[in-house]
């Protein structure tokens, strides 16, 4: 359970304390788990479960092919929402932000910490695109084992972060009756002071 403690000013060391107490609780399997929503071309709305691989005061990263949809959505229209939802906790954390792209040197030093098999299937996998079958993936993954053997993993031109600059932070608290603690930190733009806010549940 989160501790019971006035709101600090910095939403950012607040939810690095929670996250904190989220990768200790031996209930939660993947602390890191969050849904990234984008917006398509055609106004609707996409949600799909990431993971979260960094964040500190300029914001949250993950990594992705940027030619996927979430990809191609985010770098489009930066604008996109990240939930955290740790349900031994009972607390979500909800981010608002703009979505950029992280530098080639972070990418690459990433990249270079994944397990072999994933960087392989970063070039094997043109996501989120139509596959005629499981047999077509698997003779590109063998392909691309047999060019790559006994030398490192390239990462892929296509194949990068993205780092969510909150604009607003929200923290929800379960609480009986419904009567729920929500905490909204919001900012005019990336840098900006954060104003805080109680927020009827």
């Amino acid at each position: 359970m989160e501790p019971q403690r006035p709101a600090p000013d910095d939403p950012i060391a607040r939810f690095l304390a929670l996250f904190d107490l989220a990768k200790r609780t031996p209930q939660i399997m993947e602390p890191t788990g969050m849904v990234l929503s984008t917006v398509g071309d055609d106004g609707r709305p996409s949600s799909r479960v990431v993971l979260l691989k960094g964040v500190d005061e300029e914001g949250f990263v993950f990594y992705t092919n940027l030619e996927s949809r979430k990809g191609r959505e985010a770098l489009a229209r930066p604008s996109v929402a990240l939930l955290f939802w740790w349900h031994p906790l009972e607390v979500q954390v909800r981010v608002e932000g703009a979505a950029q792209r992280v530098g080639d040197e972070d990418a690459d030093a990433y990249f270079a910490s994944r397990p072999r098999g994933s960087q392989l299937g970063a070039w094997a996998s043109d996501q989120s695109r139509p596959l005629k079958s499981r047999e077509e993936l698997e003779a590109r993954l063998a392909e691309l084992t047999e060019r790559f053997e006994g030398m490192p993993v390239p990462r892929p031109p296509h194949w990068s972060g993205l780092r969510v600059r909150p604009l607003s932070i929200e923290f929800w608290k379960n609480r009986t009756n419904r009567l729920h603690e929500r905490h909204l930190y919001a900012r005019e733009k990336p840098g900006a002071p954060w104003s805080f806010a109680l927020l009827n549940p």
